[in-house]
């Protein structure tokens, strides 16, 4: 099959790769000539802006993004709607707000373009182990990308969840979720770690892979960072959110389903990129008022 693809980006540049590998063309455009051009070595066909990109493909035209959420997705949109045509297909693989999602693929039916959310998982380690892909929008234009996506993924590894915004819907949950086992990982080996005891922590985790209850890819990937930097030495506690917990938490304040574990988790993160907060110098002097307990200044 042929598809234009658009960023190429860690994941988007491997995604490519894959494609390549399964035997699909694929069309690359990516601000970054440098980016493009180095796909192009690898078999893809760079092109040089976005009305090229969709020149090049058959009818009818798919094109996968796989650029951040927000306003960029919307300038690329604006971008590209001019020379798509009725029937052809645009993929969001991004992690967009589902919401918008469905509003992008409202304007977009007006054209009768066929609009996807591909909610996509697997880091940069899906080059090799496939992308776990959940995708929203029509029934046919999933049929048309099938293809792709059968590439893309491993055995059993995408779904269509249902309409516009469902692929991105499941997606944001997944994201939340993973923020959750994340922090509990992380808390646990943290007491290890302050412990009375020695631990092997790269051990440990490399243990509780083997037939434990909490076993898990993430608990993999805990071992290499350990088993690389076992008291992580090397690395600022400053932990980013890229949006998808916020929007987890949101949704559960408006469907009134409580999300204690998300919540903290997502708070956790905000907590680690401050430093001598003004909240934490306010409860200092609160127990200093009111207890005569020493401060540090």
């Amino acid at each position: 099959m042929e598809i234009g693809f658009v960023g190429l980006g860690k994941m988007g540049a491997n995604m490519v790769r894959r494609l390549l590998q399964g035997g699909h063309q694929v069309q690359v455009f990516d601000r970054s000539v440098a980016a493009a051009q180095e796909l192009e070595k690898e078999g893809a066909k760079a092109q040089g802006d976005l009305a090229s990109l969709v020149a090049a493909l058959p009818a009818p035209r798919v094109v996968w993004m796989m650029i951040p959420a927000g306003p960029p997705v919307d300038e690329t949109i604006e971008q590209l709607r001019p020379h798509l045509r009725a029937g052809d297909v645009l993929i969001d693989g991004g992690n967009t707000r589902f919401t918008d999602t469905i509003e992008r693929g409202k304007r977009l039916a007006t054209q009768d373009i066929l609009y996807l959310d591909a909610g996509t998982s697997g880091g940069v380690w899906g080059l090799k182990n496939g992308y776990c892909l959940m995708v929203g929008g029509e029934k046919k234009a999933f049929q048309i990308l099938e293809p792709v996506l059968k590439t893309l993924a491993p055995p059993n590894g995408y779904i269509h969840a249902g309409p516009s915004g469902a692929g991105h819907y499941v997606k944001m949950i997944h994201n939340g979720i993973e923020y959750g086992m994340m922090q509990a990982y992380a808390e646990g080996f943290d007491m290890m770690k302050s412990s009375r005891y020695q631990f092997d922590l790269p051990q440990v985790a490399n243990l509780w892979n083997q037939g434990s209850v909490v076993r898990s890819w993430l608990l993999e990937l805990a071992a290499r960072a350990l088993a690389e930097d076992p008291n992580l030495d090397g690395l600022k506690g400053y932990v980013e959110d890229s949006g998808e917990g916020r929007w987890t938490v949101e949704e559960s304040i408006h469907l009134s389903v409580p999300t204690p574990v998300i919540t903290a988790s997502l708070q956790a993160r905000f907590r680690s990129r401050r430093e001598n907060t003004f909240s934490d110098r306010f409860l200092s002097a609160l127990r200093n008022q009111f207890g005569g307990h020493a401060v540090k200044k």
